[in-house]
């Protein structure tokens, strides 16, 4: 086991606990995502493996030894591992290429010349190898901030809301280059991210916290498929939700129902339309059941009464 987290406790403050009794085991080289909405511990949980925070009960474990605390450490961190916070601490005066190599050893220039250009392909700023970072976006220094914490080749990688402040063409570009990476190289992964459907591809495990509790742990698949409740469903974007009278008179076999999983059929339940709006690859469409209102992904724009199928 590369991670383990016992029986953690931790509070910001005495009168709100954060983590009670909190456990969680992380197999070496996975990718998996910390998801839940802001608030819920994403970040604190990744700052408390790197040992920046204290912990009043409890032991993180991490390679086979006890994470301390600033405490009891005055250097923060271990040695296999690298946080990349959403504040990116980059050497002000140093170009992007200077800053990448910033931890890679000198003892042999070329070579480390040839892992800079390889880390600045990976994060897709190789043209920027001679600026520096005040002339960068706040997108572009988290690139840089993440090149350089792969520089070092850890054997865990935390990132703190990775893809927050990047375009979205520069995303998709990013995401599958880093993930394809960290996979090649053998290197663990949590990230953490409220955007859980742009990175659901590559993640090989998905842990859902609400309020500082554990409430899902499976694969991707599974959490989608079978959301532990409408909080972990609503994660993945639009949902709708059924109480257990609304399933049980409408002879439904689940609670929670996203638009793409409803269609349009010439049997089955009859529904007027309200809206239907154009929204790129579907129609976005809001009907109504027996006076509930549904959210329906279709593929042509519809009208007037039809059939749909739960």
């Amino acid at each position: 086991m590369l991670l383990e987290i016992r029986n953690l406790f931790f509070s910001h403050r005495p009168d709100h606990q954060l983590f009670q009794n909190f456990n969680l085991k992380v197999e070496e080289g996975k990718i998996i995502a910390l998801a839940g909405e802001s608030g819920c511990g994403k970040s604190t949980i990744l700052n408390l493996i790197y040992g920046l925070l204290e912990w009043e009960k409890g032991a993180i474990i991490f390679n086979g030894s006890p994470i301390l605390g600033p405490t009891k450490n005055l250097v923060p961190g271990e040695e296999d591992m690298k946080l990349v916070a959403q504040s990116y601490d980059l050497m002000p005066y140093s170009t992007v290429a200077d800053n990448v190599g910033k931890f890679i050893s000198n003892i042999n220039l070329a070579e480390k010349k040839e892992r800079i250009q390889e880390l600045l392909t990976v994060v897709g700023l190789e043209e920027f190898e001679n600026t520096l970072p005040k002339y960068l976006s706040g997108g572009q220094m988290q690139r840089v901030a993440i090149a350089r914490a792969l520089s070092v080749m850890p054997k865990l990688l935390l990132l703190d809301e990775p893809f927050s402040n990047i375009d979205f063409s520069r995303k998709i570009e990013l995401r599958e280059r880093l993930f394809n990476y960290v996979r090649e190289k053998k290197i663990s992964l949590i990230i953490s991210t409220h955007e859980i459907q742009e990175v659901m591809p590559w993640l090989d495990q998905i842990i859902v916290l609400q309020e500082g509790r554990l409430i899902q742990n499976d694969n991707a698949e599974e959490t989608y498929n079978n959301p532990y409740n409408q909080y972990v469903a609503s994660l993945f974007g639009e949902v709708n939700v059924f109480s257990e009278e609304e399933k049980l008179a409408l002879n439904l076999s689940k609670n929670f129902w996203y638009p793409n999983e409803i269609k349009i059929s010439a049997e089955g339940k009859e529904v007027e339309v309200l809206e239907s709006r154009f929204s790129g690859s579907y129609y976005w469409n809001k009907v109504s059941l027996e006076g509930k209102k549904l959210v329906v992904y279709t593929a042509e724009k519809i009208d007037g009464k039809l059939k749909i199928n739960l």
